[in-house]
């Protein structure tokens, strides 16, 4: 059976076929397989849901109880049988419950990654690499210009940063579902053990990785704080927080902003941002060519990113490959909105 035969592009999303579902529909659609729990891959309406418990908690944290007609659970390395397909769940290691997801039809087998990383991160299950006939890549930093580095040696800036001026207080700029607890993760291993004060936007989930034993130390809700008592504190809060009126209740602050894209100085002058911090959830350009090469894929389908530059890079190197064009995803940081809350404007 040809790829192309057991999942196909469509307006909704990535079409399986032979097993009658989407996987990270962006449409409402009868059943669908959700690699993770961004508001850019999973959405609310559908009729039926396939994702890790942690996935199916954060769509239920974000859209309430009835986002779907139906539930079901699946953990990571076990199989199930949709239709005439597979479907097998690894880990991404991307975010909590982050997956990708093995559709296998015939002896043909299929991989789509969602999206993923293979650096350490202390908040996810680590990146596994599946071996397969086609892997579906993402390409969010698809470009040589991008590699991240140790993000280990951002947080020690930030630190250096605390550390210089004690009288400001330090806003970090960074995605509520993954991103911040991996910033406050890094913090404590570093040996920062301080409180964090979060946005309101920030608690639900924050607390919700506690609730599934990741460790983060003492945190504090920053509402309600005096100006004076956040002097030397670190704060985590949603990017489009940290450059509004909400910022006028610290002293002095030193904006950072965690994101692959601070690699690049224009983004974070744009931005207004003082302190960038090259902290990503995403695979680099070395972590996106070494992984596609690892998978042993003779073809690589490449999506929502910098399609191009990588299916030149995978037909350089002897591999067949095209890009989806699907429609829906994005950084993100565009569908990271703070949740409206009064005393937070």
């Amino acid at each position: 059976m040809r790829p192309q035969d057991i999942l196909l592009p469509t307006a909704a999303g990535l079409c399986c076929k032979p097993g009658g579902f989407h996987i990270d529909p962006v449409r409402p659609v009868e059943r669908a397989v959700i690699t993770h729990g961004h508001s850019d891959h999973a959405r609310a309406g559908h009729g039926a849901v396939l994702a890790t418990q942690e996935t199916l908690d954060m769509m239920r944290l974000r859209y309430g109880e009835n986002f779907a007609g139906s539930t079901q659970a699946i953990r990571y390395g076990e199989e199930i049988r949709l239709g005439d397909v597979r479907v097998k769940f690894h880990p991404a290691g991307h975010v909590l419950g982050s997956a990708q997801v093995a559709v296998t039809c015939q002896d043909t087998c299929i991989v789509a990654s969602g999206d993923y990383k293979d650096a350490a991160d202390p908040t996810c299950t680590p990146f596994e690499l599946v071996p397969c006939d086609v892997f579906i890549t993402e390409a969010t930093f698809g470009l040589p210009v991008f590699r991240h580095g140790d993000a280990a040696d951002e947080v020690k800036k930030l630190l250096a940063s605390v550390a210089l001026f004690p009288e400001r207080a330090h806003l970090v700029g960074a995605y509520s579902l993954g991103k911040a607890q991996r910033v406050i993760a890094l913090l404590r291993q570093a040996g920062y053990d301080a409180p964090i004060y979060l946005h309101g936007a920030m608690e639900k989930i924050t607390h919700y990785y506690q609730s599934r034993g990741i460790a983060l130390g003492e945190l504090r809700p920053v509402k309600g704080v005096k100006k004076a008592a956040l002097a030397g504190t670190i704060t985590l809060a949603p990017p489009s927080a940290t450059s509004d009126l909400w910022t006028r209740r610290f002293p002095d602050p030193v904006t950072a902003f965690a994101s692959g894209w601070m690699r690049v100085r224009a983004r974070a002058r744009q931005r207004g941002v003082e302190l960038p911090l090259v902290i990503s959830d995403h695979a680099d350009w070395d972590g996106l060519t070494s992984t596609i090469g690892a998978t042993g894929a003779g073809e690589i389908w490449v999506t929502h990113g910098q399609e191009d530059a990588l299916v030149h890079w995978c037909q350089s190197n002897g591999l067949k490959a095209r890009p989806l064009d699907l429609v829906g995803y994005g950084d993100e940081e565009e569908s990271e909105t703070p949740i409206p809350d009064e005393a937070e404007a």
